[in-house]
């Protein structure tokens, strides 16, 4: 499927996997809304895509856990933009720690912003998608939410959530011609891997940033009579 001239809102997307999303897209020819915390990060990326690529591209800082600030981000992309055809919920952050040890405001704040951000992203995005009878939802979740591992319950239940949360969408939306798919990638070489010491390996190995973005790209691509329900994606780099 042809993806130039498609209108793509990312959150997340000032680092890592998400400006990789951002970037892959933009030389696709696709219309950017970028989202994430910090305004420095969006200008710069903004900037650099638009002279590089020729696209048009538009920020707005926001808190995704925040539900009136990620409602107005979404809000004004979509009038900036004229359409959302493509939601990329990637907005996350992950720290780790036993259950018992681990502040409480910590661990809710984790399921906030990984799951509660993606809701209230997908809650604002939707009945513009509706409305025009298709887009696709794209979810970058975890094989943490698929298999749980010691010091992780809060990022692993942030995730696990973040799949049967797409799961059930895409149930609710599909005979609107809206795709809502879900990618669960292992340890990726980004800086919240690197800021929480996570096991990353031989990094000439260590699945990237680009490679999530690869697939994004690829399956956004597919012919809209297909349909990918979720997508776990390893590393080759044994752990």
């Amino acid at each position: 499927m042809e993806l130039k001239n498609q209108t793509a809102v990312i959150t997340g997307a000032g680092k890592g996997i998400g400006r990789a999303i951002a970037e892959a897209l933009a030389a696709e020819g696709v219309h950017l809304g970028l989202i994430a915390r910090t305004a420095s990060d969006l200008e710069s990326l903004k900037s650099e895509l638009s002279e590089k690529y020729g696209v048009n591209v538009f920020v707005h800082a926001a808190d995704v856990s925040a539900r009136a600030d990620i409602e107005a981000a979404i809000h004004t992309l979509h009038e900036q933009l004229g359409a959302i055809d493509i939601l990329i919920n990637n907005a996350g952050i992950g720290s780790f720690g036993k259950l018992v040890e681990m502040d409480p405001d910590e661990w809710e704040q984790i399921i906030r912003v990984n799951l509660m951000g993606a809701y209230y992203a997908t809650r604002a995005a939707l009945p513009f998608m509706i409305e025009q009878n298709g887009g696709n939802i794209l979810n970058v979740a975890s094989t943490a939410g698929e298999r749980g591992f010691a010091t992780g319950s809060a990022y692993c239940a942030s995730k696990a959530g973040l799949i049967a949360m797409g799961e059930a969408v895409m149930q609710e939306v599909r005979k609107s011609n809206i795709r809502v798919v879900t990618l669960n990638p292992s340890t990726v070489n980004t800086e919240l891997a690197s800021n929480n010491n996570l096991p990353i390996g031989d990094e000439d190995r260590m699945m990237q940033a680009e490679d999530v973005a690869d697939l994004a790209v690829s399956t956004l691509k597919l012919p809209t009579r297909v349909f990918v329900k979720s997508a776990g994606i390893w590393t080759t780099n044994p752990q």
